[in-house]
């Protein structure tokens, strides 16, 4: 749950990556006013109300983004400049080339100058790169070191938060609404905070060796997001997710249950908001160990939420007799891992079926389009009287081909369409 960012008081950019940025920025305020992007809003916005609609495709190459744009041929020279411009290509080329349904809003968001503290240990990390493998050395040996914990706050540079805020509306501001917008977290799981403070087997074989000690640490981390929650309500920090923001672990936000009807138009809540737990760091966990190790915590957090997802690479079909019990639960994860029919039986049309189709085909220089068509075909097939999208993440590769993924989106289409007209 941690979030960090630059602490610098201090924002520039030069004339020259100015008018880079200023370009791109119209480049994308033409594609945002398309009338394809209201359709798109309308779609998302009918999908999350469980409305019937043809599966909806979405796509994001994640690390492919550095074969899509290497560093080498971004333009701009300043980091700030160069964090914007690769933001502003890959809405272009969502845009234009990619030819999924997400939608281009003519927004660009600024994120406050924030960090929110670790939890009183820091794990030591052996890494093989960026983006490459990692192991690590659970700091919390023992626990009867849990009193060493300490919940996580955040901190809020305010001068250079405002500076950032006003660079970013002096290059922009005439071309794209500039609005103060940031997710401080991705997931309320706990686990991966868990297995990072305590060590991936050691978490595990505590279920069986201190199942006591574990219920306590849980409970803290548990208490730990509960209060990080609270402080970012009561300084006035949280955002709405209902628009175009990525909820979940795949999907966007549309809908017009968010926020609340005594919602003031000011102080978010959680309730205003879509909420997100996962455990795919249990994934070789029991049903019975996850209900009672890893769910019980998890779910007085999602109960603060107004509407909720869960599950991202786990095979919840496994699980779905206990994590069904969250209230306000609407779009669940479908792994590759799943078992698609049984999981379109249980979620049928009261769920978005957050469908998630193995990333691995597109690790290649050339997509064998047969592999995909033919597994897209199968999985649309068992889901059709689903509320469907199918979500293409997890690419630590595309191949160095872009094409795959643009080959990916119209071939999902295709079969979206054949399958649902």
């Amino acid at each position: 749950m941690s979030v960090s960012q630059s602490a610098s008081s201090q924002y520039a950019v030069s004339s020259n990556d100015r008018d880079m940025l200023r370009s791109l920025a119209m480049q994308v305020a033409d594609v945002a006013a398309r009338p394809e992007q209201a359709r798109k809003r309308e779609l998302w916005r009918k999908h999350n109300a469980l409305e019937p609609t043809r599966p909806v495709v979405f796509c994001d190459p994640e690390n492919g983004w550095n074969e899509i744009f290497p560093q080498q041929t971004l333009a701009c020279v300043g980091d700030v400049a160069r964090h914007w411009e690769f933001h502003l290509r890959k809405e272009l080329f969502w845009g234009d080339s990619m030819g999924d349904d997400r939608v281009i809003e003519p927004v660009f968001n600024v994120g406050w100058v924030a960090s929110v503290s670790d939890w009183g240990m820091q794990q030591a990390i052996r890494s093989a790169g960026e983006g490459g493998a990692f192991v690590w050395d659970g700091p919390l040996k023992s626990y009867d070191d849990l009193e060493l914990l300490r919940y996580p706050h955040v901190t809020v540079d305010a001068p250079a938060s405002e500076a950032l805020l006003a660079l970013a509306e002096s290059v922009f501001g005439d071309a794209l609404t500039v609005r103060r917008h940031q997710m401080w977290w991705w997931t309320m799981g706990l686990t991966q905070t868990a297995i990072f403070l305590r060590g991936y087997e050691t978490y595990l074989t505590d279920m069986c060796a201190e199942p006591e000690g574990l219920h306590r640490f849980m409970a803290l981390l548990r208490d730990g997001a509960m209060s990080l929650i609270d402080e970012l309500e009561q300084k006035g920090l949280l955002c709405l997710n209902n628009g175009g923001d990525y909820v979940g672990s795949g999907g966007f936000g549309y809908t017009d249950a968010l926020p609340q009807p005594d919602f003031d138009g000011h102080h978010v809540r959680p309730i205003d908001m879509w909420g997100f737990g996962e455990s795919q760091e249990t994934s070789s966990v029991g049903p019975e160990q996850f209900a009672e190790f890893v769910f019980p915590y998890q779910l007085p957090l999602l109960e603060r939420f107004g509407l909720n997802c869960y599950g991202c690479c786990e095979p919840l079909d496994l699980r779905w007799h206990t994590v069904k019990q969250i209230p306000r639960l609407r779009r669940v994860s479908v792994s590759p891992w799943c078992n698609l029919e049984g999981m379109a039986q249980n979620l049928g049309a009261d769920y978005v079926y957050s469908m998630k189709p193995n990333p691995a085909p597109l690790a290649v220089p050339r997509l064998d389009q047969d592999l995909i068509r033919n597994s897209l075909r199968q999985a649309l097939d068992i889901t059709k009287d689903c509320r469907v999208e199918v979500i293409m993440k997890d690419n630590h590769t595309i191949g160095r081909n872009p094409q795959n993924v643009i080959d990916w989106c119209r071939i999902a289409r295709e079969e979206a369409d054949r399958v649902y007209g």
